[in-house]
């Protein structure tokens, strides 16, 4: 298997291990040891590559461990702290990892609970590991953009200083990532006043403000629709971008409203995203303008022909825990966990046979 391969096997291992790992000792076991060896190409049986409970005399403290130092020509190069699976990881729970930084030849740290790997290294000051990680592996969310960055860590291609190198880069853009996903989540005073005045010279006062804020939310959740629509017509072929299009006035969104006559329901941007993707998989099947949208406040429901009798799925994603609604042919709604839009793609078949019932 090649390394994307690798780290596929593994991110499927740990989701039907996961409800079993209740020590940090079945953690290391059944992940963070397949990760060193079969990922990054670490002999876990040679000491000569990794030493378990490594230790290492740091001043302060005697005889403090780390989980793991991976070697190099008798070089300390990684040191790696694990947490049991579950628990969230924080640097307040890696002093140790702190510590070792400034007593050894390390310049890459590895904090894990099994699922999720983050990556230090010494880019504010020497010898001393950063507060943030410069990369973030989840492997129950694996990112594309990520793996190439992950791949220079492994025994045969590891070169500390090219990895450290990339690491400044890739530090600043994961900040900045993660300041743009919340921009688009709820945009910040500052933000929406920069938009503005990219497209506004009159003064800004507080009816203008107001009146950019709810312009630069639609702008954001379009320009996301947008980018959503042009990923699926490349996937799809060369098929009119106008068939998955979301229209903004077929976006129903009957049901409640408050008492100053605004709905309740707001249709989020994973409710389309979803939606894209189901009329993605049964365009195959049917005129994609025949599948429709309801959103209601407890679901977002998919229809063929907008009729009530006709559900090809519901998808519940107003709870951390997402799931997808599949309907069999007596109409009965069996729910199915997901961990993020993708996932929809799992159930291509069960949708296609949902449709195949009203065909």
């Amino acid at each position: 298997m090649d390394f994307v391969e690798r780290l596929q096997s593994l991110s499927k291992k740990l989701a039907t291990v996961s409800g079993s790992l209740a020590t940090e000792e079945a953690t290391k076991n059944a992940l963070v040891m397949p990760f060193l060896h079969s990922v990054l190409g670490y002999d876990v049986f040679d000491p000569g590559e990794v030493i378990p409970e490594f230790t290492a005399d740091t001043g302060t403290k005697k005889g403090e461990k780390v989980d793991y130092a991976l070697m190099k020509d008798g070089v300390v190069q990684i040191l790696i702290e694990c947490k049991k699976h579950g628990d969230q990881l924080s640097t307040k729970h890696a002093s140790q990892l702190f510590r070792y930084f400034s007593v050894t030849n390390a310049r890459i740290a590895i904090l894990t609970n099994g699922a999720q790997y983050e990556f230090y290294t010494d880019l504010d000051a020497p010898n001393k590991m950063d507060d943030k990680p410069f990369l973030i592996l989840n492997l129950e969310d694996l990112d594309e953009h990520i793996i190439p960055e992950v791949k220079k860590l492994t025994k045969s291609s590891f070169d500390v200083d090219s990895v450290v190198d990339a690491a400044g880069e890739l530090k600043y853009l994961n900040q900045i990532k993660k300041i743009l996903a919340e921009q688009f989540h709820e945009p910040s005073e500052e933000f929406v006043k920069f938009l503005t005045s990219k497209v506004y010279d009159g003064v800004q006062t507080a009816k203008v403000k107001s009146q950019f804020l709810e312009i630069s939310k639609k702008a954001l959740k379009q320009f996301l629709n947008d980018s959503v629509n042009a990923r699926l017509k490349s996937a799809i072929g060369n098929e009119s971008r106008e068939d998955i299009k979301v229209e903004e006035s077929q976006q129903i969104t009957s049901g409640s409203e408050d008492a100053s006559g605004k709905s309740k329901i707001e249709t989020t941007l994973e409710e389309i995203e979803g939606f894209n993707i189901v009329k993605a998989i049964l365009r195959q099947k049917v005129d994609v303008q025949r599948i429709h949208q309801r959103d209601t406040q407890s679901y977002f429901g998919i229809l063929l022909d907008d009729n009530n009798r006709k559900p090809i799925c519901r998808l519940h994603f107003n709870a951390k825990q997402k799931y997808i609604g599949i309907f069999d042919e007596n109409r009965s709604e069996a729910r199915h966990p997901i961990e993020n839009i993708d996932d929809i793609f799992k159930f291509s078949d069960q949708l296609q046979q949902t449709i195949s019932l009203y065909e």
